[in-house]
């Protein structure tokens, strides 16, 4: 039976992988494997795998759904990412100025000429590069707590692209906490804005220009946003917070993740095996052909000079990458995400579980070990 619920999803897996063929190995299953850092950190469930040369080597999940029922996680569930959802942001602005729709200096007063009047000077010179590297002055949490903005945003009754607009009304008429283009802040703000500068590029809410244009040509037919289960429904995994030691499952519905305007900086849910197929298409930078060209991948990439952010992406180096390495976390304080990429070896990890950080580093805890663990074995120095 576990042979073929592995060859099965490894099937589905192959969708949407360009060069995969259908009689390549069945990955291993690293369940067991999961299983004991799931329990050694106590955290409701685990998945993580490992992708190399457009072959998936290593899958897994292990764990429940909800703290304190009995339904099992599996590999076909949905995991919320967080900010892993910046770096498709960045790939989708990637699409559009290959297409010539909208260039990297294209400024916030050009994009929003109806509010330009209303800007502080400081914003109208903006660039969609500056806010998709944090590199704008877009303020921080903090800064949209103390004003007001994020409890508006909270209590807002419109769509998430009306949220969008009020949230950039709410922003850009007061001056930047700090100058743009001087230092790096990392800011969910930011990317909402680069977010809105593609939907007036083209035309399109922003949900629907991910979908069809990202999502969808790479087969991420899973994707979706918010949180993935119905209420009173335990049909997919559940969020979880701590509470007195022990997770504390979070019913879906509006107060189990972000105000839903905060898209292009981090709703995306999708299953294990789709953030596998996004996560490979980035470590190919191209090399199949089909979306991106080469020199679209650079882009999105390198960092500045002196940084170590690009755009969606936290850039390091490791050994057992060969070099670089692109990396992100994602949470909503419900779940956790990572991803590791290294271009050199065309290879990918990720690693997913329905808790959140927010008392203390558990989640995040497991998920790099289940990401140390894969590397140590399949992608040794």
């Amino acid at each position: 039976m576990k042979s073929l619920r592995i060859a099965l999803l490894a099937a589905i897996l192959c969708l949407g992988f360009p060069g995969v063929r259908g009689d390549t190995p069945q990955p291993d299953d690293i369940s067991p494997l999961l299983a004991g850092i799931r329990e050694a950190r106590g955290v409701p469930a685990l998945a993580a795998g490992l992708i190399r040369s457009n072959r998936v080597m290593a899958l897994g999940v292990t764990g429940v759904r909800k703290q304190g029922v009995g339904e099992p996680a599996t590999l076909g569930d949905l995991w919320h990412i967080g900010s892993v959802t910046k770096s498709m942001t960045a790939t989708l602005a990637g699409l559009l100025v290959q297409e010539g729709r909208i260039s990297w200096t294209n400024t916030l007063a050009a994009s929003f000429p109806a509010v330009s009047p209303r800007m502080h000077p400081s914003w109208r010179e903006v660039t969609l590069s500056q806010l998709l590297r944090h590199r704008a002055g877009a303020p921080d949490a903090d800064w949209l707590q103390s004003r007001g903005i994020w409890d508006m945003l909270w209590n807002h009754p419109g769509t998430p692209g009306e949220q969008r607009v009020a949230w950039l009304e709410s922003v850009v008429t007061n001056a930047p906490p700090v100058t743009p283009g001087t230092e790096f802040v990392y800011s969910n703000t930011g990317y909402v804005f680069a977010g809105m500068m593609l939907e007036a590029a083209a035309g399109e809410p922003w949900e629907e220009l991910i979908t069809c244009r990202l999502f969808a040509p790479l087969g991420m037919t899973s994707a979706g946003f918010g949180v993935p289960a119905r209420p009173r429904f335990i049909d997919q995994p559940w969020g979880h917070q701590w509470a007195d030691g022990r997770p504390k499952a979070i019913p879906p519905g509006p107060d189990a993740d972000n105000p839903s305007g905060l898209g292009p900086a981090g709703t995306v849910h999708l299953s294990l095996g789709d953030l596998m197929k996004y996560a490979a298409f980035h470590a190919r930078e191209g090399r199949d052909g089909g979306l991106l060209m080469g020199d679209m991948f650079r882009i999105l990439h390198d960092p500045a000079p002196g940084e170590s952010y690009a755009m969606g992406w936290k850039v390091a180096t490791r050994p057992w990458a060969g070099g670089t390495v692109l990396t992100h976390t994602g949470s909503n304080v419900q779940w956790h995400a990572v991803v590791w990429i290294a271009p050199a070896r065309a290879a990918a990890v990720v690693a997913l579980t329905n808790i959140g950080d927010n008392t203390g580093s558990t989640a995040a805890t497991a998920t790099d070990e289940a990401v140390a663990a894969l590397v140590r074995k399949y992608l040794p120095d």
